[in-house]
């Protein structure tokens, strides 16, 4: 058995020395590999083929990443196994390498725990194994192929200006999970304190900051109505916290409870702020890189449709049909499953076309959406105009046709009398334009004999 160990400085083929059923041992695999001398004796260097340069290298990483046979790996294996005619099998790391080596060069190849393991050792010795190699030459090519291959990855693509709007939109959502989770509990720990403030603010930064001023309910009375009522909203909201305060059923609470609630309220007032300011900053990223689609569909939609697609050249390859249920991947496969009727519309719903539609008309409405969205995609990811007059002419047409929908008509065709109208252009416009019928007459005579 061989085993295919990739280095920073190139390709080694080792040849397994040990039997392999002694393979599966891992704490003695462990111990033969504790010293060079010990290592000798289980694997044995058949051939190393050393990158020409850091570009070299780098190309050949770069496959291996995908699980891709590089030319130099292929013209390696092809030189000390096919042509040497070994029919022994190669072990290796990669599960998707070994079947691109399985397919294109016919060796068999083995992964999995045990090859893991034996390449973790060989790793543990590898100075020692490759002969010529020594570790301070190891560690500086292994730093810089690192570098050239985070360079080779931090290099501008169009796609990476969606990366900013893809994590932007998932830190909302997250945003807005925690928010809600953080005031709900200051909501059910405050009101054991004061109930009744609750049901006077509703809002839960407003909430938030009500219960950061007030505290306990008894300093309601010291706090003057304008600041309480600059807090809440109004003077009659603060009118209503200040006498639902005097006679509230709510329990009484230690210092050490007030200083804990506050800090809770703080920090959902803190969250919601920073949750206003990321999503002006999404809209503002929105405009810049999708401005028709945001004009259709509106920005946290469109924002959420190129999350799910992975970028925007990706959403603008996809066809109407896919845009139309992309969100709702898990209803489609089981309806698919069961037979039954698949779901007419994914994350597409969301929007406000949609959303302001009857229920027996959302699924017209999404797909006729769906179709003015792939358009508008496409001329934001190819296009080069950012004014979204495109969108807004979109929007225009999906709200008149939404209003036709609901109100029961049907679209006309235009134009329909063309050929008839053509032919009237050129009719005479006298009143004899035809031949007149009634000018024909039959001679009712005698037939005249041929003699005559």
């Amino acid at each position: 058995m061989y085993v295919l160990f990739e280095t920073p400085a190139g390709f080694a083929l080792f040849k397994v020395l040990k039997d392999e059923k002694k393979l599966k041992d891992v704490d003695a695999l462990a111990h033969d590999f504790e010293t060079p001398e010990r290592a000798a004796k289980v694997v044995k260097l058949k051939a190393f083929k050393k990158f020409k340069d850091t570009k070299d290298a780098m190309k050949s990483v770069e496959k291996l990443l995908k699980g891709e046979l590089s030319k130099s790996l292929k013209k390696f294996l092809e030189k000390n196994i096919v042509e040497k005619g070994i029919e022994e099998a190669l072990m290796l790391a990669d599960k998707k390498l070994g079947k691109t080596i399985t397919e294109k060069l016919g060796i068999e190849c083995k992964t999995g725990e045990k090859a893991n393991e034996l390449l973790r050792c060989i790793r543990f010795q590898t100075t020692s194994l490759l002969e010529g190699l020594d570790e301070k030459e190891l560690k500086n090519m292994s730093l810089g192929l690192a570098h050239t291959m985070s360079r080779y990855k931090l290099s501008f693509s169009s796609e990476k200006v969606d990366t900013m709007i893809i994590q932007a939109v998932n830190l909302l959502e997250d945003l807005d999970k925690e928010l809600n989770n953080y005031a709900m509990r200051l909501k059910e720990w405050y009101s054991w304190h004061f109930p009744e403030l609750a049901k006077i603010v509703t809002d839960n930064s407003t909430y938030a900051h009500v219960v950061d001023l007030v505290g306990m309910r008894t300093t309601v009375k010291n706090i003057p109505l304008e600041k309480l009522g600059q807090v809440a909203g109004s003077e009659e909201i603060a009118q209503e916290i200040k006498e639902a305060a005097e006679i509230s059923m709510g329990t009484e609470i230690l210092k050490d409870d007030e200083d804990h609630l506050r800090t809770l309220a703080k920090q959902v007032f803190e969250i919601a702020e920073y949750r206003a300011n990321l999503a002006e900053y999404l809209k503002n990223r929105m405009a810049a890189v999708a401005p028709n689609l945001t004009m259709l569909i509106g920005e946290l939609v469109a924002a959420k449709l190129i999350s799910h697609a992975g970028s925007l050249m990706n959403l603008a390859k996809l066809p109407a049909s896919t845009i139309q249920i992309l969100g709702a991947e898990k209803a489609l496969f089981r309806a698919l499953k069961a037979k039954k009727n698949t779901p007419k519309y994914g994350l597409i719903y969301n929007a406000s076309i949609v959303g302001a539609a009857k229920n027996q008309l959302k699924g017209k409405i999404s797909r006729t959406l769906a179709n003015k969205c792939a358009l508008c995609v496409r001329y934001d990811a190819l296009g080069e105009d950012v004014d979204g007059n495109m969108g807004l002419k979109t929007k225009t047409y999906m709200e008149g046709r939404a209003k036709l929908l609901e109100s029961g008509g049907k679209v006309v065709r235009q134009n329909t009398n063309k050929a008839a109208g053509g032919f009237n252009k050129w009719q005479a416009k006298a009143d004899s334009k035809g031949y007149n019928g009634g000018s024909d007459f039959v001679d009712g005579g005698k037939k005249r004999t041929r003699t005559e």
